[in-house]
């Protein structure tokens, strides 16, 4: 049986042009105040380094936390072989608290993208020691919920010093999320009690034949569950592409579907050594894309959802695809605004 959309996200990359990259991040902002104005439940905002993306998601999400009052604010995903867990944890917890207990903080492992031609400028001195595994997600994990980094704490001359990570926000360690795309990883964060956050890539791993997306993520949820203190009751949120034309220009709805057909044919077989399996990107009327949902093997098993905006549209088009999303294709789902700010 599946499950009422409960709660309604969205995702962005976040695109700039690098000539000008103020009003990339100024228009992101502006989208997560339309999402809050809308009734959504969350924005997410992905991560990019050394492109014309959003490279310092946590800094961004600052921002949008004195623009907007109750909108949840996410990350999907920070990739954690970019960062310092010890750093990291202090910038969660400070923006944490500056929101008002909105933000959730997902991350990845993995070696950073391109590590060959970076690891010269990331970790000149020790990036054959660093650990890219999820040792790097259980210290930060550690950090967040208050476990001492140091055996001493106390008062030095006139300073004082603690031994947790300073600031604690009380309520972010129940608000991490993992971003995992294999059995493996998500039977990790099952057992570490995260959160889970699954999208439109998945590891289709040893699956011979043709494997199916959605019975692949399907399979990953109900291991996540499985392994979780909290059973069906723990959290997971999906992020597939949705583009609902209800509202858009004749204009608009020949770029979607020109955007979606030629980002077709990876989605038939497994790419690359990773074998990954890419889910379809669903662009139709809300109604069309609602009934595709009903009958998502993955999407039956979740009652969280954060709606990925393609990559290379224009502002107004994302304002068309919010609108629809909140207004006409959520509904459908069941979904109903917890609330909406004025207008």
């Amino acid at each position: 049986m599946a499950r009422t959309l409960r709660r309604l996200g969205f995702l962005t990359i976040g695109l700039f042009d690098p000539a000008d990259p103020r009003a990339g991040h100024e228009a992101t902002l502006r989208l997560v105040e339309l999402g809050e104005r809308l009734g959504f439940d969350s924005a997410w905002v992905r991560h990019r380094h050394l492109q014309h993306g959003i490279s310092s998601p946590v800094a961004v999400l600052a921002a949008a936390s004195q623009r907007t009052s109750h909108i949840d604010l996410g990350t999907a995903v920070i990739p954690l072989g970019w960062e310092n867990p010890l750093r990291l944890a202090e910038d969660l917890a400070t923006v944490d608290l500056l929101s008002g207990g909105r933000l959730n903080p997902g991350v990845s492992v993995g070696p950073p993208m391109r590590y060959d031609e970076v690891r010269g400028a990331l970790y000149p001195d020790t990036g054959d020691a660093e650990d890219f595994g999820h040792e790097r997600v259980r210290r930060l994990l550690s950090f967040v919920r208050g476990e001492p980094v140091t055996d001493f704490s106390g008062t030095e001359g006139f300073e004082a010093f603690s031994d947790r990570v300073q600031p604690q926000s009380p309520g972010l360690a129940d608000r991490m999320w993992y971003g995992a795309g294999s059995l493996r990883s998500a039977r990790w964060a099952g057992e570490h009690r995260m959160n889970l956050l699954t999208s439109s890539v998945v590891k289709a791993g040893e699956a011979e034949g043709e494997p199916d997306f959605a019975e692949i993520q399907r399979a990953q949820i109900r291991t996540f569950r499985a392994h979780h203190p909290e059973g069906e009751r723990a959290r997971v949120s999906q992020g597939l592409v949705v583009v609902p034309t209800d509202s858009a220009t004749p204009a608009q709805r020949a770029r979607y579907e020109a955007y979606a057909r030629e980002r077709t044919p990876r989605t038939a077989t497994p790419q690359g050594p990773a074998r990954l399996m890419f889910a379809p990107d669903l662009v139709g009327s809300s109604a069309e894309i609602a009934e595709r949902l009903a009958a998502h093997a993955a999407f039956r098993e979740v009652d969280e959802v954060a709606f990925a905006l393609p990559f290379t549209f224009e502002p107004d088009d994302y304002v068309q695809i919010l609108t629809d999303i909140a207004t006409r294709l959520a509904p459908a789902l069941g979904w109903r605004p917890a609330r909406r700010a004025a207008e």
